[in-house]
């Protein structure tokens, strides 16, 4: 039978549609504190007197962080009820990115970025788990891609928005805004979001679950953090480094780099809304190698070989696509990998490994990079190249990890029974892989 959310009702009536409304919401907060950063990084390194080739640096302090959080976080997020433990994460986010507004140079501007990432990772895995353990999955493609719409949100209308006021009001302005705009959302979703403790009731309760090494000791579990570790760290090898990038390289004007973000967010929105349909119907691995063979074209166009006839704003925008179908179809399939009680931990630990991945792409990237004398970047062909090489791996690995899980579901819909707490069966009879 295919995975239900029963054992995760809440304790009152709430329909999906207002789960995936308030949980895209705290993500686009979430979200939004996290891309908004590196547009602006050409901004706050002039007024910090930072070396644009540390933009990534800034950027991987946050994941490193949020990766460690998420690892300390695996040990302890299943005790409590998702919805207060997300609130107190949320609630930290706000604080460190406020702070992030006072920052007074390099150090001080790092350590806000580390406390933002402490508080963000775990709340990101907290949302995903929320949507995962109250949305069945035949439906849960189409709710994490509208989760996850809240990024090309963040990008339409947060990220302009943060480039525009920053233009008004100076770079530090838009950290202001958003930890304003923080509390107000987690205040709603404190008030309309319902309990989550259904992987804390007798028969799916999260202390018989595995431990965390019990957990990564499953082949399915570490396939699919190496599948996550691959997307990750070749995005974000790149990513950091756009705005500045195609300002000081390829001369794109400052004050219409909001527009670029609007376009990308755009498509990014259009395309995140329809994939998660195209992955219920298809598979992440047919819909996610389109996503990376689009992603590994538009890298060379973009950082190793540029033609000048091709419009800046749409290479940004087919990159935009697709970095938006490969991550639906990997985020659809990891989420199908654990069972309800141990959500929140292989969330987290999943957490820990984007982040982490996304971290060491960002302080790659400032390894390879060079401020040269006449203000451009060097070293972007580099770091293009080690990208597509990254990429290369996904499409095996979405290939591997589904049919693994769906020879566990074929099994579960025999009547298989299910090791305790893990969707992988351990016993020869139901593995087929054994």
């Amino acid at each position: 039978m295919p995975e239900s959310s029963e054992s995760a009702a809440p304790s009152r009536p709430v329909s999906e549609r207002a789960v995936v409304l308030l949980i895209g919401a705290v993500q686009f907060v979430n979200i939004l504190d996290f891309v908004m950063v590196m547009p602006l990084g050409p901004d706050f390194a002039k007024g910090l007197g930072i070396e644009s080739s540390h933009i990534g640096t800034i950027g991987g302090s946050y994941t490193a962080a949020a990766s460690v959080a998420g690892l300390l976080g695996g040990y302890f997020l299943d005790r409590f009820d998702r919805r207060k433990a997300l609130a107190v994460c949320m609630l930290g986010l706000v604080a460190a990115t406020a702070a992030g507004g006072l920052a007074l140079g390099l150090s001080t501007l790092l350590l806000a970025r580390v406390c933002a990432g402490i508080f963000g990772g775990p709340a990101t895995a907290l949302s995903l788990s929320i949507i995962a353990d109250l949305i069945p999955v035949e439906r849960r493609g189409r709710a994490l891609g509208s989760v996850m719409a809240s990024f090309s949100v963040a990008s339409v209308l947060g990220v302009p928005l943060a480039l525009k006021v920053a233009e008004v009001g100076g770079w530090r302005l838009p950290f202001f805004v958003v930890a304003a705009l923080g509390l107000v959302v987690v205040g709603a979703a404190l008030w309309l979001l319902p309990p989550v403790r259904g992987h804390l009731k007798p028969g799916g309760s999260a202390a018989r679950a595995p431990g965390v090494r019990e957990l990564i000791g499953h082949s399915d579990v570490q396939l699919s953090y190496l599948m996550t570790a691959l997307v990750m760290m070749s995005g974000f090898i790149v990513i950091p480094n756009i705005s500045a990038y195609v300002q000081q390289n390829l001369g794109y004007p400052r004050d219409h780099l909001w527009i670029l973000y609007f376009a990308g967010g755009i498509v990014s929105f259009i395309t995140l809304r329809l994939t998660g349909p195209l992955v219920d119907r298809f598979g992440s691995f047919r819909v996610g190698t389109v996503g990376v063979v689009l992603a590994a074209v538009t890298t060379y166009a973009g950082f190793v070989h540029y033609p000048a006839w091709l419009p800046i704003p749409v290479l940004f925008m087919v990159f935009m696509l697709a970095m938006g179908v490969r991550n639906v179809a990997y985020n659809t399939l990891t989420s199908r990998v654990p069972d309800n009680p141990v959500r929140a931990r292989f969330m987290s630990l999943q957490s820990a490994t984007q982040h982490m991945a996304s971290a060491l792409g960002a302080f790659l990237s400032s390894r390879l990079l060079v401020d040269l004398p006449d203000g451009t970047l060097g070293g972007m062909d580099t770091i293009g190249w080690v990208s597509i090489g990254l990429s290369v791996g996904v499409p095996v690995m979405l290939r591997v990890v589904e049919a693994r899980v769906r020879s566990r579901e074929q099994a579960r819909a025999l009547a298989v029974p299910p090791a305790q707490g893990m969707a992988a069966p351990l016993s020869p009879q139901a593995n087929p892989h054994a």
